[in-house]
């Protein structure tokens, strides 16, 4: 009984290492033409990780695993700066195909969700934008249980510079009703819920606080300022962080004006970040994370968004870093 008993011990952990993973992590291998030799970075919008990871290709290949109690949103950063999503489950592996010339063919296999994203891919590859938005909406209708459905909700109608907040707010209620546990469409939603108080159009609120070094920032501090780009950020966010540096040139050129708001718990950490990143301009972070009253204020809950402010009024949300970077760069 007792050698019966190790044999199948022995079978179970034979099993284990033959799905390439373990209970409560969640594992990623790959392979890349045309990349044989790299990093990769990733990061998770919804906490999935703390920071941002670091991934190393060798000989065209990747491994990367981490611990994973619930499901989570990986968002895989490439050399050209184009991202893609992986989605995250506890005790499951996937295995990535790409062509680094193509990455939007980017092949996942091994879980259900992974493989509606790389079906969704191979949809919208040689589409125009239009109609890119089009598949979108209809992969959210026909499957609202799935985390995918989420990511190209925010992606399509939410985090892009021509949102369409109305259908956002249309589809959320579907997905929400399918999947009751994801807390990310919870975010989304107040989000939603809180751009209505301060519409396009909208006056600058009165707000006062105090950034990392204790100055005090205020409605005086941007009086006569033209142009003000106020910008929320946390250092796990690799999108929010290139904002920050294309702000950072914009102000030292002069031509805008512009507030961080950190999201992260560490004020201290705060602090070093921007003094790495040489960034000149007031940030705020009271370790209150999404609960900071500045965001509530000014109608901002997620990570990377903005507001535009011309003349005391907003006039634009959510631009990007490239957008920033060809309207006030440099001369």
């Amino acid at each position: 009984m007792r050698m019966k008993r190790i044999a199948y011990i022995l079978l179970f952990s034979l099993l284990l290492v033959s799905c390439g993973t373990r209970s409560g992590y969640f594992k990623m291998e790959g392979r890349f033409l045309h990349m044989n030799q790299g990093e990769l970075y990733v990061y998770s919008p919804d906490g999935g990780i703390a920071g941002l990871d670091t991934i190393k290709i060798e000989a065209g290949r990747f491994s990367y695993e981490k611990p994973c109690s619930k499901p989570s949103t990986l968002i895989i950063i490439f050399p050209n700066y184009s991202t893609q999503p992986i989605f995250a489950e506890s005790g499951e592996a996937v295995e990535v195909k790409a062509d680094a010339s193509h990455l939007k063919e980017m092949e996942v296999e091994g879980t259900k969700d992974n493989e509606l994203m790389t079906k969704f891919r191979k949809q919208i590859a040689s589409v125009s934008p239009p109609e890119e938005l089009k598949y979108a909406i209809a992969f959210i209708n026909d499957h609202p249980e799935s985390a995918v459905s989420a990511y190209l909700l925010n992606r399509y109608l939410v985090q892009t510079e021509s949102p369409d907040y109305k259908q956002a707010a249309k589809l959320l209620p579907l997905l929400i009703k399918e999947q009751p546990d994801n807390t990310s469409l919870g975010h989304l939603q107040r989000h939603l819920s809180e751009l209505g108080s301060l519409p396009i159009g909208s006056k600058i609120p009165k707000f006062t606080a105090k950034d990392v070094n204790g100055k005090t920032v205020n409605n005086a501090t941007f009086q006569g300022k033209d142009v003000v780009i106020i910008n929320t950020w946390a250092a796990w966010s690799y999108e929010s962080l290139d904002i920050q540096r294309a702000l950072s040139d914009a102000v030292k050129a002069g031509k805008i004006a512009a507030l961080g708001i950190c999201v992260d718990a560490n004020p201290k950490e705060v602090r070093q970040i921007i003094e790495r990143d040489g960034v000149e301009f007031s940030n705020v972070c009271d370790g209150k994370l999404l609960n900071t009253p500045l965001l509530k204020t000014f109608g901002l809950n997620t990570i990377p968004d903005n507001i535009v402010i011309r003349n005391g009024k907003v006039v634009e949300r959510n631009i990007t870093a490239n957008t920033i970077r060809q309207r006030y760069g440099a001369d």
